[in-house]
């Protein structure tokens, strides 16, 4: 599909749940991009600082930063904030993520030669918790598995999709990246396209993370047929290097079984963005 010659408003996008602590650098990062930009956040009910933090700077500058306070998911989140955007095209960013000072710049080139693009997520903090592999899934040459902590569509292209399935407790970005794909989109990875992302320092948040990652992946599967098939138990697991690595693993077991044993069920869907506690 065509791609826009020259993007114009950019709305950068970000979902933010007790935020507290990465906030302000994260909006200090925006604040440096190249023009012209708005920034929409919405706060899914955040027991910390974080609304207060988004307020202070959205009065600070009321012409670069609104702030919506809506309960729900990430991809929930983001179509709320898609809806009140008025950009031409969009820049997905994490809460507990910062951009490198050239991101809007080099999403912007990005635009002119394709709707999609992404760019490379490099993990700050403990080591350990960071630097996990994750497991690639291509589609018609495209690696669909591309977070939405960098990741930027035309707007245009996202509407017609329908935006981010609500449904999808995580891997919402991946079911976009899949239903773009189908459409006859490519995807364009930049690895210039940097944002940092805070590493998690508390070991259980990474084992319930990697747990909703695992029960996000069967509602993939649920959702568009078995696209893990070409990937073996064997291999899955001699990949596995270390006690942490080892850990994640068996909580993404887990999540995909628990997702198996309740049958697929809307209504735990419906519940689960709360029960989650999910950064943005």
């Amino acid at each position: 599909m065509g791609s826009d010659p020259a993007p114009g408003l950019i709305s950068v996008v970000i979902t933010t749940r007790n935020e507290e602590a990465h906030l302000p650098q994260l909006l200090e990062s925006l604040r440096v991009q190249a023009p012209p930009f708005e920034i929409v956040l919405v706060d899914s009910e955040s027991r910390d600082r974080t609304p207060d933090l988004a307020r202070a700077f959205a009065a600070s500058r009321p012409d670069l930063l609104r702030v919506i306070e809506r309960a729900g998911s990430r991809g929930i989140g983001r179509n709320i904030g898609v809806a009140a955007a008025r950009g031409t095209h969009l820049a997905f960013i994490d809460g507990d993520c910062f951009a490198d000072p050239a991101w809007l710049e080099r999403m912007r080139e990005g635009f002119t030669r394709s709707p999609v693009v992404a760019g490379r997520t490099v993990p700050v903090g403990k080591a350990k918790y960071g630097q996990m592999a994750r497991v690639e899934l291509f589609q018609k040459g495209n690696d669909v598995t591309f977070p939405s902590s960098n990741l930027g569509y035309a707007r245009d292209l996202f509407v017609r999709l329908g935006g981010f399935d609500p449904r999808f407790v995580t891997a919402e970005d991946i079911d976009l990246n899949l239903r773009a794909v189908a459409d006859g989109n490519s995807i364009l990875y930049d690895p210039e396209l940097v944002v940092f992302s805070h590493s998690r320092t508390r070991f259980l948040r990474f084992l319930i993370q990697a747990f909703w990652n695992g029960y996000g992946r069967k509602q993939l599967t649920e959702k568009h047929g078995n696209l893990w098939g070409h990937y073996r138990l064997r291999r899955l697991i001699s990949g596995q290097r270390g006690v942490i690595a080892w850990a994640r693993l068996a909580a993404a077991l887990s999540g995909y079984m628990f997702r198996v044993a309740t049958g697929g069920s809307r209504r735990l869907d419906a519940q689960m963005p709360a029960r989650t506690g999910l950064r943005g």
